[in-house]
C-alpha cells in the first residue's frame, strides 16, 4: 500500500469514528428533547388536573356555603314567623292587666253589670286571641320558685303548707310566647 491509500484509510477510520460519534451524539440530543417533550406534556396535564380539582373545590365550597345561606335565611324566616307576635302582646299586656282589674271590682245595679259583663267579654276575646298567636299565661300560684319565669319581689315565712322556695302569691301575672318570656310573674316566695 501506498501512503496515499494508508492515509485515506486512516481518514475514512477517523471520519467514521467522527460521524459515529456525532451520530450518537445527535441520537442522545434527540433522545433528551423527546424526554424533554414528554415532560412537557406531562406537566401540563398535571398543571391541568391541579387547575381543575382547586376549581372543583371552589366550586363545593361555595355550593356548601349558599346550602348553609339559604338554610340559615329559612330558618330566621321560620323564627320570624314564629315570634311576631312578641311586640304586640309586650303592649297588649298592660291593658289585659287594666281589664283583669275591672273585672274583678264588685258592681251594685244593673247597668253596672252589664258593663262589667262587656269587660269581660271583651278580655275574654284578647285572652283568646293571644292565645291563639301562641300567648299564654306562666302558672305561678303554689309552683316552685324559677327565676327564669318568675321575678320575686317578696318573701314570706315559709310553712307546713308552703314550703320554701314556692310561690305564694302572684302580685302581677306572666307571659311567654312559645319558649321565649314576654313577662316575667311578679310574685311573693316562701323563704
Amino acid at each position: 500500500m501506498s501512503d496515499k491509500e494508508k492515509n485515506a484509510e486512516e481518514f475514512e477510520e477517523t471520519f467514521s469514528d467522527k460521524t459515529s460519534e456525532d451520530e450518537s451524539t445527535v441520537e442522545n440530543e434527540t433522545v433528551e428533547e423527546s424526554e424533554n417533550e414528554d415532560v412537557q406534556p406531562i406537566s401540563e396535564v398535571d398543571d391541568l388536573k391541579a387547575q381543575l380539582d382547586e376549581m372543583e373545590d371552589k366550586y363545593l365550597r361555595a355550593s356548601a356555603e349558599l346550602t348553609n345561606m339559604n338554610n340559615r335565611f329559612r330558618n330566621e324566616r321560620q323564627t320570624m314567623q314564629k315570634y311576631r307576635s312578641q311586640d304586640l302582646g309586650k303592649k297588649l299586656l298592660p291593658a289585659i292587666d287594666n281589664l283583669e282589674r275591672a273585672v274583678a271590682i264588685e258592681v251594685e245595679g244593673e247597668q253596672n253589670e252589664s258593663l262589667k259583663k262587656g269587660v269581660e267579654m271583651t278580655l275574654e276575646s284578647l285572652r283568646s286571641a293571644m292565645q291563639e298567636e301562641g300567648i299564654e299565661e306562666i302558672s305561678a300560684q303554689g309552683e316552685t320558685f324559677d327565676p327564669a319565669l318568675h321575678q320575686a319581689v317578696q318573701t314570706a315565712p315559709a310553712t307546713e303548707d308552703q314550703p320554701a322556695e314556692t310561690v305564694v302569691e302572684v302580685l302581677q301575672k306572666g307571659y311567654k310566647l312559645y319558649d321565649r318570656v314576654l313577662r316575667a310573674s311578679m310574685v311573693v316566695v316562701a323563704q
